[in-house]
């Protein structure tokens, strides 16, 4: 029988944070949710309050504890890396920090990008930034994350991080995306797209949740990309969503310099899961999961 682990999760406490929470009780890990308190955890989980932003109140709050895996979901600067390197030094035997497909936003590739794209040890740090500046923070969102897995890399931590695709799916999504194109679909108003909307990886909400419970228990470390297999376009997109409602109309409309709908992407956003799968994460095809994943979020009556 598996011995239990002490886990703690920074943050995450909705989406696929919620469901990785899941995973890990069931398993019978000992799990520690660590937020600003403006939500429980579930049942059976400890909880712990502190902004880990302030490096005094995360550590008065981490106390003594030691943690066989701490799973980092809201690490989005060099500086809130940074103040978890210091804390958590020596006190974990594996670092898994949530990253994003949006380290990537400056390779232009024609084929998807293998982790190798961006490699952590190159990637300068700059603490000086106003990172605590929320628009600043937002508008730098992918260089934020790049700059953070350079602080973990190399600390002496044992760090992972999950570069994680676009996600999808859940009667939970709250970023409202597939329901700006069920809107537009309903009234047929238009999807705007630049003149060449280029195809992107995607990843299924309980898929990313499985891969996330799989990556904290695996003896790897480095960058490591997390996309179901298959590229997907806006057009399977859009008629995903028109199947399930019908009568509605898919009209898109082309903008050279306008805002575009969501996934609506002039760049690739494509990515290679080869290093994952050859480690042994058995990835779904995101065609397979498309028409379940616009159902839980768009529902019966979308």
């Amino acid at each position: 029988m598996t011995e239990a682990r002490e886990v703690l999760v920074i943050g995450g406490n909705r989406y696929f944070g919620k469901r990785l929470i899941a995973r890990l009780l069931t398993a019978g890990d000992r799990v520690t949710v660590l937020n600003r308190g403006s939500s429980a955890p579930p049942p059976g989980a400890e909880h712990l309050v502190a902004d880990r932003d302030d490096e005094k109140a995360l550590s008065d709050a981490i106390g003594s504890r030691t943690f066989d895996v701490v799973i980092d979901q809201v690490c989005y600067t060099p500086r809130q890396a940074m103040t978890a390197r210091r804390v958590f030094a020596g006190r974990t035997g594996r670092y898994v920090m949530t990253s994003t497909v949006e380290v990537y936003e400056r390779e232009d590739s024609a084929v998807p990008v293998p982790e190798s794209a961006v490699d952590p040890r190159t990637v300068a740090v700059d603490l000086e930034l106003p990172w605590e500046e929320p628009e600043f923070a937002e508008a730098h969102y992918g260089e934020g994350k790049r700059q953070a897995e350079a602080v973990f890399t190399g600390s002496g931590l044992p760090f992972v991080s999950v570069r994680v695709a676009h996600v999808l799916g859940g009667d939970d999504d709250f970023t409202g995306r597939l329901e700006h194109y069920a809107h537009r679909v309903r009234t047929g108003a238009p999807i705007a797209v630049p003149p060449v909307a280029h195809p992107a990886t995607y990843i299924h909400v309980e898929e990313i949740a499985d891969f996330l419970f799989w990556a904290a228990g695996a003896d790897f470390t480095g960058p490591v990309n997390a996309a179901s297999d298959g590229l997907l376009t806006l057009d399977e997109l859009c008629a995903a969503v028109a199947a399930h409602l019908p009568g509605g109309e898919v009209r898109i409309e082309v903008t050279g310099s306008g805002e575009l709908s969501p996934f609506a992407f002039r760049r690739r956003y494509a990515m290679d899961n080869s290093r994952a799968a050859g480690l042994g994460f058995p990835f779904d095809d995101v065609r397979q999961w498309l028409p379940k994943a616009v159902a839980e979020t768009l529902g019966k009556d979308a």
